[in-house]
């Protein structure tokens, strides 16, 4: 093949491109998340988790707050923004049928146990962890709000069998999302590679 011809080959190939709700709702999903991580481990200092006073503390590069009250202000904070981004892309992706391209469904499935097309399988393991997350991103929510106001929302608190056991679900969400994201980049990047990557986000 020669240059001319692999040059009007790529240029026949789409461009990836999504939709600027989509982009929109990407860039406050990353700065809601790094700002609850970073507040969160704030406060998870000032009584670990595992191991209470004596346990494991987060280095403070990776803490925003200062202090127990700073961090609390600036999670609860971001909370809501992380929460209210949420709620209206729950919004856009019914109205425009955008979830009928993006979660799992049967053939997904019966892709993933019978196809022998690499590529569908991908697709298919994409649509599977996008759908996975959103339990685990509502499950976010709800702890949250059982941290936040315990007396108020005592049922979230003994749903969980008692503080500590909110304390430690919400606590583990966190490397379930980052490993989500590192595996929602991945395989975004082996379906459409770096174009698909930077379409998300320009």
């Amino acid at each position: 093949m020669t240059l001319s011809n692999s040059s009007q080959r790529s240029k026949s190939i789409p461009k990836p491109n999504q939709p600027i709700p989509a982009k929109f709702f990407h860039w406050l999903n990353i700065i809601s998340l790094l700002l609850m991580i970073t507040s969160g481990l704030q406060i998870y200092n000032a009584n670990a988790v595992f191991g209470g006073r004596n346990g494991p503390f987060a280095p403070a590069i990776f803490t925003l707050g200062g202090w127990l009250a700073g961090g609390r202000h600036w999670h609860f904070a971001a909370m809501w923004l992380f929460a209210i981004n949420l709620f209206w892309y729950g919004i856009y992706i019914l109205i425009t049928r955008r979830w009928q391209h993006r979660f799992v469904h049967s053939n997904d499935i019966k892709a993933l146990q019978v196809s022998q097309n690499q590529k569908r399988r991908i697709y298919a393991w994409h649509r599977l962890s996008y759908t996975a997350i959103i339990p685990v991103l509502l499950l976010a929510i709800l702890s949250g709000l059982g941290l936040y106001k315990p007396a108020q929302f005592h049922w979230i608190v003994d749903l969980f069998c008692g503080w500590q056991g909110l304390r430690i679900v919400h606590f583990l969400i966190v490397p379930t999302v980052l490993l989500f994201t590192r595996i929602h980049t991945e395989w975004g990047f082996k379906i459409g590679g770096i174009r698909m990557i930077k379409s998300i986000f320009w």
